[in-house]
Formats: structure tokens, C-alpha cells, sequence
């Protein structure tokens, strides 16, 4: 069979990457085409065009960008011809894969969704593009199959890729010794920053994550470097050597850290797996009033993960205005030293663990893939 597979971002790329696998395993045969990135690369298959020159976030630089989406787009339609794929399988990434699903659609192709776009949290009008569109879509969150009831759309949840990612991550049973030598960092504990996937974020979220370093002398500051960020970019906004980067090893992190600051998305899921304590942090151009307009389009009351799985806010989102130095330092200090604070954080994580699903699920969506395909 062949497979056209289109992820614009690192999450994309993470559950692209999984899938790729267990449809390896499914298909000896299948023929894989994608954009995505180094994960999905590593996988085998023809890597196309690679997210960095996809991500485009907020209003502004999408505007400014329009004629490179158009002609990604473009690109994205033909390319799908010459290909002539058995099915293409859109990961999230709405804003790019809806436009080719439509013309996917159009086209005769049969086309899957795996990992829904958040319309249950804004644009929920994309409901009408994903009914007359998307022939089968497969989600990771058990929620998300109580939303798309309510629009009379059946989805199928096999539970989430990212438990696998987890239990099969490297460095899962190394010890805080072994890390902290192997990375040549100092015997004390740590606090780790993970800004964001995208150069927009990290200019507006890592410079207030950093204002923490006077605080907490007794700690080390390690950021998380995100995958296609030069080491460079992170260094214009440290100021003290003390901060250490590291690459490619973001699960060993926040595996061995007493806290972490992290960007809103798919992070704050994983530090939640991971069982560290966290504040969530978010913040883009536009100040307060841009954060009062969008509160208008939200649909849901929290924006990290964690919270809208558990329905109920198990860690504290600091967003926009609300991040600022002395909400974070109290939020900080709170998981760090108030016992009864930090503990009923993990406990909830432990019950936000069972509401995820089974392990194998990158592999059950793989094998319905490749079923239905056969019919």
C-alpha cells in the first residue's frame, strides 16, 4: 500500500514517527511518503518537506508568510497526484490539512485524520469541513469522543501514542548520577525549561522562565532544546553560563527534574507521564487585550492538556499577562516546598495515567489502517 503522510509540527512528528512503525510492521510493503520530521525520518519512507519550514504561529506571521503556504500548498496537492497514494493520513496541523482534505476528498483519495485537530477548543465551525471531508478520524484523548458525538460524527480512540513514546523512551532507567555526569552538569537539583517547539514561543515564554534563576540558587536550570532550534537562538537570552542546553534528551529532563516550566501543548503531557511537577506558561503578542479577545473564542476552560483530560485544574496555567515573575515564583515555590501541594499533584497524575488508555496504540491504529485499506 502506499502512504502519504502530512505533520507540521513536533508532536506531528513524534506520533508520525510511531505510526510509520507499526504500519512497517503491518505492511511489508507499504510505500510511505511524508512531511514531518527527523522522528518520521529515522522510520524510513521519502521525507518531503521537513516541519521547520511549515510552523508558522499567530495571525501576523501567517499573514505575512501567506504566499509560502500558498505555494506549500500547492506543492502539497501536486505532489499528492504524482504519488497517487491508497490513503493520506492527516495529523492535527489544521490550518494546512484541512485544505488538503478537501481537495483530497475531491480528488477520490481516501483520507484519514489521525490526531484531531482542538476544535474543542476553538473553531469548532471545522466540524463541518471534518464531516464532509475526513472519511475515518482516530483521536488520542478520551474526551474527544464524548465532543464529536455531540456533532453525530464517530470517531475511533485507541488510547494515546504518547504512552508508548514514554515507555520506550531512552534513558528510562538511568539514574540522577549517571545523568548528570554524562551531561556534565553539577550535583544539585534540577528545574527544567521547555519553551516551546517554535521560535515565536521561545522569544515570548523562555526570557520569563529565566527570570526564576534568582531564586533558586540551590537548583540548576537546564533548558530543553527543541528539535531544529540552533543552540545559538536559545543563547541571545541567557545572560547567566549557568543555564545549560541540552538536546535531544527532553524525557531524560524532565524525568530527572523536581520541577519544570513548561509551554502550553503536548509537553505538558508528557511532564505530566513523567511524573514531575510543573506550571504551565504562555504567552504571545497582543498583551492583556489580546488575551481577552481570545478568551471569547475558547471553548474550554483550561488550555493544557492535563487539565482538560482531568476536567479540573490539577497544574496552574500562567497565561499571557498572568505570566509574570511573581505568579511564577509562587507557583514554583508551591510545588517545590509545600509537600501537601506537590503530592496532590501527582496523585492526580497518577489518575490522569489510567484516563489515557492502553499501551499499543501508535499499533492498533496502524492495524485498522491497514485493514480497512484491504477492504
Amino acid at each position: 500500500m502506499k502512504y502519504y503522510i502530512i505533520a507540521g509540527e513536533a508532536s506531528g512528528d513524534l506520533h508520525g514517527s510511531n505510526l510509520i512503525k507499526s504500519l512497517k510492521l503491518k505492511d511489508e510493503n507499504a510505500e510511505i511518503r511524508f512531511w514531518g520530521g527527523n522522528l518520521m525520518k529515522a522510520q524510513g519512507g521519502t521525507l518531503i518537506k521537513h516541519y521547520n519550514e511549515l510552523a508558522f504561529m499567530g495571525f501576523i506571521t501567517v499573514l505575512l508568510n501567506l504566499k509560502t503556504i500558498f505555494k506549500n500548498i500547492k506543492f502539497c496537492k501536486n505532489d499528492i497526484k504524482e504519488f497517487n497514494p491508497d490513503v493520506i493520513i492527516l495529523i492535527d496541523y489544521p490550518g494546512f490539512n484541512l485544505r488538503i482534505a478537501e481537495f483530497a476528498h475531491n480528488s477520490g483519495f481516501k483520507v484519514y485524520y489521525y490526531i484531531s485537530p482542538k476544535i474543542w477548543a476553538w473553531k469548532q465551525s471545522r466540524i463541518k469541513t471534518i464531516k464532509k471531508f475526513i472519511d475515518k478520524m482516530y483521536v488520542i484523548f478520551p474526551f474527544e469522543t464524548e465532543f464529536y458525538n455531540k456533532f453525530n460524527y464517530k470517531v475511533d480512540f485507541q488510547g494515546n501514542p504518547l504512552v508508548d513514546a514514554l515507555e520506550n523512551r531512552e534513558g528510562k532507567n538511568e539514574t540522577f548520577s549517571e545523568f548528570i555526569s554524562k551531561n556534565n552538569l553539577e550535583d544539585k537539583p534540577i528545574i527544567s525549561l521547555l519553551a516551546g517547539s517554535r521560535k515565536q514561543e521561545i522569544k515570548m515564554i523562555l526570557p520569563e522562565m529565566l527570570k526564576m534563576l534568582e531564586f533558586y540558587n540551590d537548583y540548576q536550570f537546564v533548558i530543553a532544546g527543541a528539535p531544529g532550534i540552533k543552540k545559538e537562538f536559545y543563547q541571545q537570552f541567557i545572560k547567566d553560563e549557568k543555564v545549560k542546553i541540552i538536546f535531544d534528551q527532553t524525557y531524560q529532563i524532565v524525568q530527572q527534574s523536581d520541577a519544570a516550566l513548561v509551554t502550553s501543548g503536548t509537553a505538558t503531557l508528557e511532564t505530566a507521564l513523567l511524573s514531575t511537577p510543573q506550571v504551565v506558561c504562555y504567552k504571545f503578542k497582543g498583551g492583556k487585550y489580546a488575551y481577552l479577545l481570545g478568551e471569547k473564542f475558547l471553548k474550554v476552560k483550561y488550555i493544557s492538556l492535563v487539565n482538560l483530560i482531568m476536567n479540573n485544574e490539577v497544574i496552574k496555567e500562567l497565561i499571557q499577562h498572568n505570566l509574570n515573575t511573581n505568579n511564577l515564583k509562587i507557583e514554583l515555590d508551591n510545588i517545590l516546598f509545600d509537600k501537601t501541594y506537590r503530592q496532590k499533584m501527582l496523585d492526580n497524575y497518577k489518575s490522569l495515567k489510567n484516563n489515557m488508555g492502553k499501551s499499543g496504540a501508535s499499533d492498533r491504529v496502524a492495524g485498522l489502517i491497514y485493514k480497512s485499506l484491504q477492504k
